[in-house]
């Protein structure tokens, strides 16, 4: 492949996330976002972030013509990131999983090692029905692959009422973005998010059982943290996604909770994947 059709250091893929108050680092929190950034820097491409405030984000991908890739249950549009935009192709690609598939594809593994979806069977389900949109997973590419980052997408967001009080909005819109969280959500205000007392302590422990569950691939092989043991794939992106969600949104003190469930499992894993979470 020659260098003029790649994306260098002066003509980066630009990246489209959710804003944040500062700093980003520390406080970027989108679940999806999150799957897509660790993607650019595991195939280790230049790319820059362009932060946009969450009540900002339909007139965003309308204004590059990215259709959505989700519905609400009354069939309406839901208008989300990541969006990334690669000059070295011109191409525009607007859903984490499709951003996954179109980098492997366009920026071929050189070795086995840095194929993002190897051969490998993940038996994860989760059937409980959700209320947020998902991405529909039916005839992708890599069909295990899109069928586990649809189980685990429902299975973290059945739990999600846990973090959704501490979403590190960015300031200057934070009122605006808690609006458009409500009307997203179908709720009738802010505080109807809250949960404290004994149903906080409820989710919690459906978590952990979820999470138990989940573990039950990562045990396979003991050589690593990854599903595959030692070495990383698209699969540890998807949970890894979800990892930094609960990171950025939940007290410190419940985050550090989790990190001791399941002996360590999921600590170990959010631990490894640290070298793919540079926030550019």
């Amino acid at each position: 492949m020659s260098t003029a059709s790649v994306p260098t250091d002066s003509n980066p893929i630009i990246f489209y996330d959710i804003a944040t108050r500062p700093p980003v680092e520390k406080n970027a929190y989108a679940p999806n976002p999150w799957k897509a950034r660790q993607t650019l820097n595991f195939k280790k491409l230049p790319y820059t972030t362009k932060w946009v405030a969450l009540p900002d984000i339909t007139k965003v991908r309308s204004s590059l013509h990215v259709p959505p890739c989700r519905k609400f249950a009354d069939g309406s549009d839901f208008f989300t990131l990541p969006i990334i935009h690669d000059p070295a192709t011109d191409s525009l690609v607007g859903d984490s999983f499709d951003i996954a598939v179109y980098l492997n594809t366009t920026y071929p593994p050189a070795t086995d090692t840095e194929d993002l979806f190897p051969a490998q069977t993940l038996d994860f389900s989760y059937d409980i029905a959700v209320l947020v949109p998902l991405s529909d997973y039916k005839d992708k590419p890599f069909p295990e692959y899109a069928r586990f980052n649809a189980a685990v997408d429902a299975a973290f967001s059945t739990h999600v009422l846990l973090t959704v009080q501490n979403l590190p909005f960015e300031p200057s819109t934070a009122d605006e973005a808690k609006a458009e969280f409500v009307r997203r959500a179908g709720a009738s205000k802010w505080e109807d998010f809250a949960l404290e007392g004994e149903a906080r302590e409820k989710t919690k422990e459906s978590l952990r059982g979820m999470l138990g569950e989940l573990g039950k691939l990562f045990e396979r092989d003991a050589s690593g943290p990854f599903v595959l043991g030692a070495r990383p794939s698209y699969a540890d992106f998807i949970v890894g996604a979800w990892l930094h969600m609960l990171h950025a949104t939940l007290p410190a003190d419940e985050w550090d909770e989790l990190r001791g469930w399941h002996g360590g499992l999921f600590a170990r894993l959010f631990d490894a994947l640290e070298v793919f979470a540079e926030v550019k």
